[in-house]
């Protein structure tokens, strides 16, 4: 891979994780217990819903509930 495409890969992730945390409900986030509020900057920051999930301790149908409630996009 070269390193336009390294640079390319790098701003989308940055796009991306801006525009998840431009509309996410930040009162419903912080409003959360901490173990789902955590999963849910975890997935603001680093788009993994696996994980999120994972660390929420919920079903990635679950969590994906939870991200919708919370206005956090799918990017």
């Amino acid at each position: 891979m070269d390193e336009e495409k390294i640079k390319e890969l790098l701003e989308y992730y940055k796009e991306a994780r801006e525009i998840r945390r431009k509309y996410a409900d930040w009162n419903f986030i912080k409003s959360q217990q901490p173990k789902i509020r955590i999963a849910l900057e975890y997935y603001i920051e680093v788009g993994d819903l696996y994980n999120a999930s994972k660390l929420a301790g919920m079903s990635m149908d679950e969590f994906n509930e939870l991200r919708i409630k919370a206005g956090i996009p799918s990017v």
